[in-house]
């Protein structure tokens, strides 16, 4: 008796386990579709961002997106280096299909 109600409450938590990751994986491409719609909406009205903005968009270290250089493609978007103000890089996106 004892082992079936292991067992009952093992495939319990492994389908509680499940569900979550489900979960956390919709949450995943949710977050990821309004990432890329943030990218559109930037590139359609010739936004400038910053190095730090566009790494929270793109998900990387703010670093990695200088050492990229200054013109790169992230998904539908090709990224360009267009100028320096101050201590800050702006990046510009241009949707391209």
């Amino acid at each position: 008796m004892a082992d079936s109600i292991t067992s009952s409450t093992d495939l319990g938590s492994q389908a509680l386990s499940e569900t979550l990751s489900g979960d956390s994986r919709v949450n995943e491409l949710r977050n990821l579709v309004e990432s890329l719609h943030i990218a559109d909406e930037i590139a359609a009205k010739s936004y400038l961002v910053s190095s730090s903005e566009l790494a929270a968009l793109i998900d990387i270290n703010p670093s990695a997106v200088t050492s990229r250089g200054d013109h790169w493609v992230w998904r539908n978007w090709v990224v360009s280096r267009v100028r320096r103000e101050g201590n800050q890089i702006l990046w510009q996106l241009e949707r391209v299909d």
